[in-house]
Formats: C-alpha cells, sequence, structure tokens
C-alpha cells in the first residue's frame, strides 16, 4: 500500500469513526439507560427515559447524530513509535474532520474567539483537538473520538485547592458542581473528577475518566471506593432525569489521579450529559482497522 493510499484509508476510517460517535452511544452508557428506564417507577421520568431510548433508535434507524449539538471534536491518539506515517495524523484528522463535518453531517461548532465567525468545517486554531501518547514497541494506532457539548462543559471546572483542603474538598467540589449544574447538564450525567499537580494535568486526568466506560471502575480499590461513594452523594441530591426530581442524576462518576506537588492540590471535574459520544478504532500497520468500542456494529454488519 502506497503512502497516499495509506493515508486516505486513515481519514475515510476516521469519517466512519466520527459517524459512529455522532450516531451511536455506546453500548455501556445506552445499557445504563435502559437500566435506569426499567428500575425507574415514576411516570413523568419513565417517559423522559423512554423519550431518550426512543431517540437513541430513531438516529441508529436513521443514521443520523443523536444530538443537534455534535460538539467539540477531540481526538486522543495512542501512537506506536513503529507506526507508519506517525507526521501525517494531524493532518489527516483535520481533513478527516472537514469532509465528515458535511458528509454525516456535524454542525459547524468551531468560532473565532474574537469575530465569533464560524470556520464552517470544525476545523481551526488547535480544533479538533489532538492530545497524543507514544505507546513504545508498537507499530499500531488506537484513535478515540470525543464529541464534547457545549451544555455540559459550560459547568465543568478547574480549581486549585490548598493541601488542608485536600481530598475532602475535591469530593465536596463534585458534589457542588453537579448541585448547582441542576438540570442544565441534561443529566442523568456521567461525572468525572481528575487530581493532579497542576492545572492543565488535573483537567486531561478528568477528561480521561469521561473515557472510561460506565459501570468500570479504577482498578485501585481505595479510588473504586471512593467513586462509589460519590455517585451515591450525586444521586442523593434529587435532581433526577432532566431536573424531575426521580431518577439517576448520574450514571457514573469517575475519579483519575496523577501524583500532585506538596503545594497545591490541583481539582478539575467535567461532565457529560447523557449523550456521552465517544468512539474508538485501532489502526495496524498494515492498514487493518477496527472499531472495538462499538463493535457490534460489525456482528450486526
Amino acid at each position: 500500500m502506497s503512502p497516499q493510499e495509506f493515508g486516505e484509508k486513515i481519514k475515510q476510517a476516521t469519517i466512519k469513526l466520527l459517524m459512529i460517535a455522532a450516531v451511536y452511544l455506546p453500548r455501556d452508557v445506552k445499557s445504563a439507560l435502559e437500566e435506569a428506564y426499567n428500575r425507574e417507577k415514576g411516570e413523568l421520568q419513565k417517559k423522559m427515559l423512554r423519550a431518550i431510548l426512543d431517540n437513541l433508535e430513531i438516529a441508529e434507524k436513521e443514521k443520523r447524530p443523536l444530538c443537534q449539538d455534535t460538539g467539540a471534536i477531540l481526538f486522543y491518539v495512542k501512537v506506536g513509535e513503529k507506526f507508519p506515517y506517525m507526521g501525517s495524523l494531524p493532518r489527516i484528522l483535520r481533513e478527516a474532520t472537514a469532509e465528515a463535518t458535511e458528509l454525516i453531517p456535524l454542525r459547524p461548532n468551531v468560532v473565532d474567539v474574537i469575530t465569533g465567525k464560524n470556520t464552517g468545517n470544525n476545523v481551526g486554531n488547535y480544533l479538533p483537538w489532538i492530545d497524543w501518547e507514544v505507546v513504545p514497541n508498537s507499530d499500531e494506532a488506537e484513535i478515540t473520538v470525543m464529541l464534547k457539548g457545549g451544555g455540559s462543559e459550560a459547568v465543568s471546572m478547574m480549581k486549585v485547592l490548598t493541601p488542608a483542603e485536600g481530598l475532602e474538598g475535591a469530593l465536596k467540589a463534585v458534589v457542588d458542581t453537579a448541585f448547582e449544574a441542576g438540570p442544565r447538564t441534561c443529566p442523568p450525567n456521567i461525572i468525572a473528577l481528575g487530581i493532579g499537580a497542576t492545572g492543565d494535568i488535573a483537567t486531561k486526568m478528568a477528561k480521561k475518566g469521561l473515557l472510561r466506560p460506565v459501570g468500570e471502575r479504577h482498578p485501585d480499590p481505595r479510588i473504586a471506593e471512593i467513586e462509589k461513594k460519590l455517585l451515591d452523594a450525586v444521586n442523593s441530591l434529587g435532581w433526577g432525569v432532566h431536573g424531575t426530581g426521580s431518577g439517576p442524576t448520574a450514571l457514573d462518576v469517575h475519579v483519575e489521579i496523577a501524583e500532585r506537588h506538596p503545594a497545591t492540590y490541583a481539582i478539575s471535574i467535567m461532565v457529560f450529559c447523557w449523550a456521552a459520544r465517544r468512539a474508538t478504532m485501532k489502526i495496524t500497520a498494515d492498514g487493518k482497522v477496527t472499531y472495538p468500542s462499538h463493535s457490534f456494529l460489525e456482528k450486526e454488519g
């Protein structure tokens, strides 16, 4: 396969990745919504959840985005140091984004900070955002896309606490954020807490938490226990489905931690609405592409 053919294959695979993320909610999120529907006793809340599930079915049937806000496009790239054409990936991802905006279609969501002018194709300075991780002794690439809606992002926060405030202050901030957000984030939500040495590290940890599947606990049992307690605390606030007072406010809460500086306790809290759109593809050095996050689509043809 020539470099040009390889690049075109990656571009077309990325367009498909964006389509999958926009149209098909990940199985873990959809299953959590179905479980919430089956558990719910309130008539109004059950109707709300049924409307969400019906929306998902229509999106899948008609191959249309499941939400009108198709979000800011964020790519998380884990690329092997031996992966061919690593240097071409930024260009390919930007070209794929522009083409996908017209083909899927995606709502143009990139505007100039000064003029407010829309670029029209979801491409601009540092958007789509590309987060890099180089994997030693590998010749494969794994690309995850997150479509981050504006409503849920509006309540996200970053703050540097004092060490005296510590973990207790971080956990309080999660509950406070969920309480202050109320129904504005289209609950039930997925909430992630990141902790680190600096604000940007904490934010990266929180975004990493949003990428973890619903129901998957942190491998550290201490952190896993914190996640369970936070989920219970958020769901005890009583906002419920779309702020109706019953049902889950959050489908899950995830915590991701990096080591911190002795004098700082940086935290970030990120929120996904129920339309928690993310999808992953893997590309081998010989050009084979798979979509492990949505493998059920391959089984269904």
